[in-house]
């Protein structure tokens, strides 16, 4: 047995060393445990292949720790290496699942030979040779912490319902290697940076499970209810949901009344929901009155009663989403006025609540631990804060600051579907944005891309077409088509291109159903089909075809997109608004067409493509001081100017070209 010979990868070594043990133990039989054919060869076949899976790893990191050292993407201080960050949205109990043994379902816990068929850091490590053929330079992972079990959905649970932020998912470890979940992840870390490649967390720090192991340490972090208080239930009278335990019900009257006061930004005079909501809350009980019954956290207060950690539910006043039943927010605030769960006590905090002196400071303290333990036991990069627009600004500013005391060149990224200057000015990098729901609807795509051609971006943006709340790519009118175009049109902005996983394979089954769902697909997938709440896997032996011309696979072809980026990434990542310009061909419209340019105004690429998924469309253009023939980066096809320096050509459904000016 070999040994790696980088003293700088510990925990990697210490899983090579346990994998050669476990491998010298049993010989080099042979096992049913297949592996999809890109883990083996990115540019080989798809089809799964056999192997002794104790070889497969040991012979996976040996091949890591042997490549050179590469370097981290870097950037301006402060976590601006975010400008250059091309990053892969990993959610690893999904994206490394695969049927190992073949029978056709993903087994729970374990498979028979007692290898998890789910997603494991141990399997992301064998994922990281092709994240980094892609041209990935930052794995973005979903929630790993531990999850909650109370009131989860589907068979695995929510990623967001956290037990404990200071804890891993022990399902995202091998138990065959008997290691710890711990080893694994700090494995994973070392061989991802050795590739080259920064790792970014996601985190909520607003919520957590319902049975959350703090409820019974801290049942003053939480907030409590009457548990002979009924749960509001689909299709209730008006009179009954007004007694039964969900999201305020306020009138029509009341709700203009809040969102102009929110537009405002006035918070001294919001009303509060109506009594009967607020009857519902009691005062914690004692933490030695707590007590876990069948799963479930109940406390009992000085007058007998018995108390139950509530559900969540939308914190937007008016958005009656269906109950979040395995989640509950934090008491981040505590003001006898405001002991109830609303918009304004969670998420619009009054100004007579949102004060210094009556914010729950232990908590606090404890929130702002958990970047640090992460750096200092994992050394990650940087982070993603869901719904961070939602937290108070000075908790999110203790955060930043001890983030980056740590490390200067913290990342901090933002779930903000709005204004990227609030983003900005709170200390983030980068915010979602709005871009993923924009881009396939072509008028949407039109505007968004013409109004950032006239103010510029601030900040990086998620240059995607789709995140695990949405529709897949694949799945939007046009297919394979929109997926082309979509991807052509991200890397080629001033954004950060986000290849969620599964992308890259022409993925069709959603990950949650979260954003832009009818309520008949909501009914079409159940959290039992869905990845973010059960046990799926991707298409790994059957990625999608690359168009007609192109290369043998899909991910192939945006391999190629990502490698003319890099070739010309100090232009494309240039957030100066010089450098972007955006428009329509006049005689043809669905013709988008993108100019980069150095801020020197010296034209580099041009970018033309067609948002028609369904037919062909002509282009006819005139390029004066361009090269007589221009060349397709992503294809190889070359397209000769007339004498007149006209460009002719025809773009197929979907279809985008990239042509190099210099």
């Amino acid at each position: 047995m070999s040994t790696l010979p980088d003293a700088t990868l510990p925990a990697l070594a210490q899983v090579h060393q346990r994998l050669g043990e476990l491998l010298f133990g049993q010989g080099d039989q042979a096992a049913a445990y297949a592996v999809p054919g890109l883990w083996l060869d990115p540019a080989g076949p798809a089809t799964r292949r056999q192997v002794n899976p104790l070889r497969f790893f040991l012979d996976t990191i040996e091949a890591i720790a042997q490549q050179p050292a590469q370097p981290l993407v870097v950037g301006p201080a402060g976590g601006g290496w975010s400008q250059n960050a091309v990053a892969y949205n990993l959610f690893p109990r999904a994206a490394a699942a695969f049927d190992h043994d073949g029978d056709g379902t993903l087994a729970l816990p374990l498979n028979s030979q007692g290898w998890r068929e789910t997603g494991t850091f141990l399997k992301c490590i064998a994922l990281l040779p092709w994240l980094r053929w892609l041209g990935i330079n930052t794995v973005y992972l979903l929630p790993v912490t531990a999850v909650g079990k109370d009131g989860h959905k589907g068979n695995l649970g929510s990623p967001y319902a956290i037990r404990n932020p200071y804890r891993l998912d022990d399902n995202l470890g091998e138990p065959r290697l008997d290691l710890g979940v711990e080893t694994e992840f700090k494995a994973f870390v070392e061989a991802a940076h050795h590739l080259g490649m920064r790792v970014v967390l996601e985190f909520v720090f607003r919520t957590a499970a319902r049975d959350a192991d703090w409820v019974a340490e801290h049942p003053e972090w939480f907030y409590w209810i009457d548990d002979r208080v009924p749960a509001r239930q689909p299709g209730m009278s008006p009179a009954d949901a007004t007694l039964a335990y969900g999201a305020p019900i306020f009138s029509p009257e009341e709700l203009a009344f809040i969102f102009a006061e929110a537009n405002e930004g006035r918070f001294d005079r919001l009303p509060p929901p109506p009594a009967p909501h607020q009857a519902f809350f009691t005062p914690p009980p004692a933490p030695d009155q707590i007590e876990m019954i069948d799963g479930r956290w109940f406390g009992r207060l000085a007058d007998g009663r018995i108390v139950r950690v509530p559900s969540a539910f939308s914190d937007w006043p008016g958005d009656m989403q269906p109950p979040w039943t395995d989640v509950t927010y934090l008491r981040l605030y505590d003001h006898p006025d405001f002991n109830y769960i609303a918009y304004n006590a969670v998420r619009l905090y009054d100004s007579r609540l949102a004060r210094p002196e009556q914010a729950v400071l232990p908590l606090w303290q404890r929130i702002v631990g958990i970047i640090p333990h992460y750096q200092d036991t994992f050394d990650i990069d940087g982070v993603m804060i869901d719904m961070g627009h939602a937290l108070p600004s000075a908790l999110k500013a203790a955060m930043v600051a001890a983030a980056r005391t740590i490390k200067p060149d913290f990342a901090f990224w933002d779930e903000n579907f709005g204004s990227p200057l609030n983003s900005l000015a709170e200390g983030y990098n980068a915010t979602l944005g709005s871009f993923p729901t924009s881009l396939h609807d072509q008028l949407s795509a039109a505007h968004f891309l013409a109004q950032m051609a006239q103010t510029g971006v601030p900040l990086p943006f998620f240059a995607t077409p789709e995140t695990h709340d949405t529709m897949r790519a694949a799945k939007r009118p046009g297919g394979l088509a929109y997926v082309r175009f979509a991807w052509a049109i991200c890397a080629a902005l001033p954004a950060m291109p986000v290849l969620h996983g599964g992308f890259e394979l022409g993925a069709t089954e959603p990950l949650n159903t979260g954003i832009g769902f009818s309520p008949a697909e909501q009914a079409r997938y159940p959290a039992s089909t869905l990845a973010l709440f059960s046990a799926a896997a991707y298409p790994w032996e059957n990625p999608a075809p690359a168009a007609a011309g192109h290369a043998t696979h899909l991910a192939a072809w945006m391999r190629q997109v990502l490698l003319t980026r890099a070739r010309l990434a100090p232009v494309i990542a240039d957030l100066d608004p010089d450098t972007f310009a955006f428009g329509q061909l006049p005689a043809n419209p669905v013709v988008f067409a993108i100019l980069r340019s150095t801020r020197q105004h010296t034209p580099r690429l041009i970018v033309l493509a067609n948002s028609d998924y369904f037919n062909p469309q002509a282009v006819e253009l005139t390029l004066p001081g361009v090269p007589a023939v221009l060349v397709d980066q992503l294809d190889g096809a070359a397209y000769p100017l007339d004498a007149e320096q006209r460009l002719r050509l025809v773009l197929q459904p979907g279809q985008a070209v990239w042509f190099e000016l210099a």
